[in-house]
């Protein structure tokens, strides 16, 4: 936009890409996201879901971010100290996963490098890709404070994590032993619960005899798995069940390996499954370690790491686990063990980051004893000081949960992360937990293991505001901050986490709100993903039709908790709205002329659509206002939408031509004072979902202030609430549109006159339309107008009928009577023969019963569409008879 003897002129075309191009900038220079830290505001402060420094942001980290920026923005309008805190996680596994890759690009890995080299090229790794977020953030225009921008292992940070995990140790709440874990063969590591994805997978059920010792029975027992029979160390069966008492205590002969196992009484046990005995391995079953505890049974690993056989596993030894499986599938058939081998349907464990079958395994692990973390966070949600789930629903998945929590493994065998603070002596063996390292560092081994990500994650948003120091300015004036958004799908990794810890550490919850979102899904529903080729990268989506669009679709496509379905229409019609804007804008600019933000003057005496337009411009402030502010964006949308397409442009800026084009001066000052500052307003309003373009129209706009961005939010003005005014314009608009409807049923143009006759209930409705006469002028074009309370209605005429009034259109002169009745009788005759046919297929019992549901439903749909064609061209045909 450029200024030019005085008047400023937009470019004719929307051009989103030009727009937004240098506009980040601005805003980041001018210090516009930063929290002042001002006494005198109220603070507000959300903090970033940090994204995984793995690679570049996709949908759903557009949709989740550009929520929390119009959250942020409106609140810095409304007068908010805002912190929105921005930071990004180290993500244990994926990230080494990704960095791994790329040496072995370079036929390299890691322990070639040792620990510290490779550890710097993970740091290389994260400072490229932590480059790539933010060129992202800003094409997303997000209002971040970049002055308190956090990592999960900055040093601040990571002090935060090693309180934790000592204070916790102290408290007897984190302990290292020995239990089975999820294991990943691939990446070489423990996994929590919730980093196991299940899919249902089609196995088999191996059905074997073990024999008893000294005696010529056998018992049966099944399993999916015959490569751990190799660690089998008991048969069990259920104390109760009449057909093994007389084997309970004896000893069976394990096949292949040849060791003598026991047979346990377990209530664990399911008398009605199967044949009622399972074999028992410890080492490498969650279950049956609970019933090797419960009978002291020996652990027996059969496996290493890497997912192969090891030398506990015999002849065995070296074999990959699936190997082995088929091997020793092929031995115990020949030797008559196994009997039969039946297919089996079941749901296996996959790896969340590798997608490996997931190993349950033996492992000395540390664990976090969650009950007593999990009652104290559930007694939190029963007071005042409780986290409020918007949708609600969501709360009851969280407490179902907690109500059923596992300890969490939250040792890594992995070297990118936080490094467990506990060391071992090298001499005695003894253990060692602190904060610092033992002065004597020379005589102690450091734990080689790291904590889970998550372990970090938890303490997000208290560790980025200076905690454990709770005298940091940060901590006391931003903490417990106020919003969390996020998708369902972390509801148990992290969500809860953070409220668990928040409350053991800070006593106070982490935030007041969380509000959850779905998932992206592509237009067909489906989850997208690489396999399917359904990605959409957001910024090809901001390339083609700028941030804006993309912002708007995302915010308004869905409502809290639902899934969004990413249509490239849709977002198509976010830019022609878009375009809308920029339209009308460029239309009111170019006849503002020269008014400056001390011109506009709304004291003037006001015409019908200015105090229309003001009433509605209240109007939409209050529900835009109170739907944001609830985080129904959709219905915020919905309101703004309507007011900005259908009542400004559509028809304000429509009416705002008469004085502007006209002769009297006073009424052009009021009309572009009112169109200044409904104009301002709309923007202002309009900013928080649409930031670039509402910045751009916004200063070339009067205006006060360096930025839209710290610009006041609108407020309801009662001085401008005019409910008659608005009935009267809403009444002229139904005038307006119902002769528009009648021109278009007898194809006739608005550029060719026409008469209108308008009846109406009283004499007040008759002055009131006298009154504004001029607009039913401008937007009927009658070549004769009567209003009146005794109209005769003409013998030939179209009528409509609106509230307080009726509308007769003389039709003579518009069209030939004798070949529109021959019109319309052709097209009855059409609707008759529609509506006899799919009446018939519909009475036949034949079809309805036994065509599909969906087939019958369509023929349904078609026979009332028909009816209702068929009764309009009669009540056409019986008007133009009569």
């Amino acid at each position: 936009m450029v200024s030019e003897d005085n008047k400023t002129f937009m470019s004719s075309k929307y051009n989103p890409n030009e727009i937004e191009k240098d506009r980040y900038r601005y805003w980041v220079d001018g210090k516009f996201f930063e929290a002042t830290g001002d006494k005198e505001k109220e603070p507000f402060t959300i903090v970033i879901p940090p994204p995984n420094v793995t690679g570049r942001l996709h949908l759903g980290h557009a949709w989740d971010t550009t929520m929390q920026d119009t959250i942020s923005r409106m609140k810095r309008m409304q007068g908010y100290d805002v912190l929105w805190l921005p930071g990004m996680d180290h993500a244990g596994i994926a990230t080494q996963a990704k960095v791994e890759a790329k040496l072995k690009e370079q036929g390299k890995n890691r322990h070639d490098l040792g620990r510290e080299k490779f550890l710097d090229v993970a740091w290389d790794w994260k400072e490229e890709y932590a480059d790539f977020i933010r060129s992202q953030w800003e094409k997303l225009g997000l209002g971040l404070d970049y002055s308190r921008e956090r990592f999960t292992l900055d040093d601040g940070l990571s002090k935060a994590v090693r309180e934790v995990f000592v204070k916790l140790y102290e408290k007897g709440l984190i302990y290292r032993g020995e239990y089975i874990i999820n294991w990943d063969p691939d990446t070489k590591t423990a996994l929590s619960d919730i980093e196991v994805e299940y899919a249902e997978v089609q196995g088999k059920f191996y059905h074997m005899r073990y024999p008893i010792k000294d005696s010529d029975e056998t018992i049966e027992i099944a399993t999916t798995r015959p490569e751990t029979m190799l660690g089998d160390t008991a048969v069990a069966v259920h104390p109760d069940d009449e057909r093994y008492q007389h084997l309970i205590g004896k000893t069976v002969i394990l096949p292949i390996v040849g060791r003598e196992i026991e047979i346990v009484a377990d209530s664990y046990v399911d008398m009605e499954m199967g044949s009622g005995a399972v074999k028992i391995t410890p080492a490498h079953d969650p279950n049956d370690f609970e019933i090797g505890n419960r009978h002291d049974l020996e652990r027996v690993l059969v496996m290493n790491g890497d997912g192969s056989m090891n030398e506990n596993a015999g002849r065995y030894q070296g074999m990959d686990r699936f190997e082995c499986r088929e091997q020793i599938v092929k031995d115990l058939q020949e030797q008559g063990v196994l009997f039969e081998i039946e297919d089996h349907v079941h749901q296996v464990g996959h790896s969340e980051r590798s997608g490996a079958v997931v190993e349950p395994y033996l492992s000395t692990q540390w664990f976090v004893n969650m009950q007593p973390l999990a009652d104290a966070a559930i007694e939190l949600q029963n007071g005042d000081g409780k986290v409020n789930f918007f949708p609600d629903r969501f709360e009851r998945t969280y407490l179902h949960w907690m109500e059923n929590i596992r300890d969490w493994c939250i040792s890594r065998q992995l070297w990118w992360g936080h490094r467990i603070p506990a060391w071992y002596h090298k001499e005695t063996g003894e253990m060692y937990v602190g904060k610092e390292a033992p002065a004597d560092i020379e005589n102690w081994e450091q734990d080689e293991d790291v904590l889970d990500t998550w372990f970090s994650s938890a303490l997000w948003p208290f560790s980025t505001m200076g905690w454990p120091d709770e005298n940091a300015e940060d901590f006391k004036r931003y903490f417990p901050t106020d919003v969390l958004v996020t998708g369902y799908d972390i509801i148990f990794f992290w969500v809860a986490r953070m409220i668990f810890q928040s409350k053991q550490f800070t006593g106070k919850r982490p935030f007041k709100d969380v509000l959850i979102h779905g998932l992206i899904r592509d237009a067909e529903g489906r989850k997208m993903s690489k396999s399917l080729g359904n990605g959409v990268d957001p910024m090809d989506v901001i390339d083609k039709y700028g941030a804006d669009s993309l912002r708007y679709f995302l915010l308004t496509g869905s409502t809290p908790g639902q899934d969004l379905r990413f249509h490239w229409e849709k977002v198509e019609a976010t830019w022609n709205f878009a375009n809308k804007v920029w339209n009308a804008s460029r239309f009111s600019l170019m006849n503002m002329e020269n008014i400056t933000y001390d011109d506009i003057d709304l004291t003037r005496e006001k015409s019908l659509a200015d105090k229309w337009i003001l009433t509605r411009l209240n109007e939409t402030i209050e529900q835009v206002t109170k739907n944001t502010n609830k985080y129904e964006f959709g219905e915020a949308g919905r309101h703004l939408y309507n007011f900005i397409w259908d009542e400004l442009c559509d028809w304000y800026i429509e009416m705002a031509k008469l004085p502007l084009y006209g002769d009297d001066e006073e009424q052009k000052k009021t009309t572009r004072s009112v169109l200044a500052y409904v104009l301002d307003q709309t923007m202002r309003m309009l900013h928080p979902y649409m930031p670039f373009i509402t910045e751009e129209i916004w200063q070339q706009l009067p205006h006060e202030g360096e930025s839209i961005t710290i610009a006041k939010w609108p407020e309801v003005r009662p001085e401008f609430q005019d409910d008659e005014a608005a009935n009267v314009m809403q009444r002229l608009i139904s005038i307006i549109k119902s002769v528009r409807n009648i021109r278009s049923e007898v194809d006739t143009p608005l550029s060719k006159p026409i008469k209108l006759f308008i009846k109406t209930e009283d004499e007040a409705i008759a002055a009131e339309l006298e009154n504004n006469r001029s607009y039913l002028e401008r937007f009927c074009n009658p070549s004769e107008l009567i209003i009146a309370t005794d109209v005769e209605a003409p013998s030939k005429a179209m009528s409509a009928v609106v509230t307080g009034a009726e509308l007769f259109l003389p039709l003579e002169g518009l069209i030939d009577f004798d070949k529109e009745i021959e019109r319309l009788e052709k097209e009855l005759k059409k609707w008759n023969s529609e509506v006899e046919r799919v009446q018939k297929k519909l009475a036949n019992d034949g079809f309805v019963n036994k065509a599909p549901q969906r087939v019958v439903d369509e023929e349904r749909q078609k026979e009332k569409d028909y009816l209702e064609k068929q009764a309009k061209v009669k009540a056409r045909l019986d008007e133009l008879k009569a």
